[in-house]
């Protein structure tokens, strides 16, 4: 087997056995070719599965190397269409797949190399999840609903909006759902939502999430199982960028920050449960991580809620406030 070989039979792997989206298998895809274009200049030819192996730490420092030269003096950077920061992600997202790549020889074709193991990442900066405030999220369907072209379109963007706040999906989660999955929730009150990697998870649907799809089903030009639930002008599936498009103009007219996409609601979702007093671990469940790690970012977003539980749950905040009440009597 040759490297491109091996390349292609990993991408099938991602695609089949991981059950990897397509976009997913398409950026590794792109990753590991350019990390294939520069092994092939740097080590005088494309190395073949033996080569692969007796790379070396050098050889990934220097490819790491040539990338940082590649995005400082890339035009994207020089007029500020991206940041460092932004630059950064993108290096660490090629080493993810490149140690994606190398895992798979050693587990699939016995070729190892433990240099790769040993190459650093990239830092990047930690984001925190920044969502809309309350009323702004309930606000949304509603508001994006009003500025559609159809009577059509407001009852499809309504429903639309209302599920990616109620139910805290995707928004790929959401137009990839087909009529016949409403079957749930007229027989349970639940949808059961099919994430990354294929996983499905049960997600309750609220009253007005449930009227706002109903009045859409009403309204759905294919209303066959197999259709699509939420179609486009052309009665295909709606694509996302329609969908970011009408957030875009609700917010710029509203005069809200960039943030404030549709992933944002989903943002939403989980912080105003937090701070509700929902479980972590539910919330976890709802949103569909994999790890608990990635809900636990909306306990570091949601500085009040701390601030809150650290009033309530230590001895020595509720002694402070004990005192302070008491000399305010006194």
């Amino acid at each position: 087997m040759t490297a491109d070989e091996a390349l292609v039979a990993f991408l099938e792997w991602l695609a089949v056995e991981k059950r990897s989206s397509p976009l997913t298998v398409e950026a590794y895809r792109g990753d590991l070719s350019r990390f294939f274009g520069f092994m092939t200049t740097h080590l005088d030819g494309l190395p073949d599965m033996a080569g692969l192996g007796r790379i070396s730490l050098r050889d990934l420092r220097a490819w790491l190397a040539y990338e940082q030269e590649q995005a400082q003096s890339s035009r994207a950077v020089r007029e500020g269409r991206t940041t460092p920061d932004q630059a950064a992600r993108t290096r660490a997202r090629r080493v993810s797949a490149v140690r994606s790549f190398f895992r798979y020889l050693t587990r699939q074709q016995g070729v190892e190399n433990p240099a790769v193991q040993l190459l650093g990442s990239p830092r990047v900066k930690k984001t925190l999840p920044r969502p809309l405030g309350r009323q702004d999220a309930l606000s949304a369907p509603a508001g994006i609903a009003e500025l559609a072209q159809t009577p059509m379109e407001q009852s499809r963007n309504t429903a639309l909006f209302l599920l990616l706040y109620g139910c805290g999906l995707r928004i790929s989660e959401g137009l990839n759902l087909n009529v016949g999955d409403l079957r749930d929730m007229d027989s349970s009150g639940v949808l059961r939502i099919r994430g990354k990697g294929g996983k499905e998870r049960l997600v309750p649907v609220l009253p007005v999430v449930r009227a706002g799809l109903e009045a859409w089903r009403a309204r759905h030009p294919m209303p066959e199982a197999a259709s699509p639930l939420f179609v486009g002008v052309r009665g295909g599936r709606l694509q996302p960028a329609v969908a970011q498009k009408a957030m875009r103009e609700w917010r710029e007219l509203s005069g809200l920050p960039a943030h404030v996409t549709p992933h944002a609601l989903r943002h939403s979702f989980a912080t105003h449960l937090m701070e509700g007093g929902a479980d972590l671990r539910v919330i976890q469940e709802l949103l569909g991580h994999a790890s608990l790690s990635t809900t636990q970012r909306y306990t570091l977003a949601d500085e009040a809620h701390l601030l809150d539980v650290w009033t309530r749950a230590h001895p020595r905040a509720q002694l402070a406030s004990t005192a302070s009440k008491e000399k305010t009597q006194g």
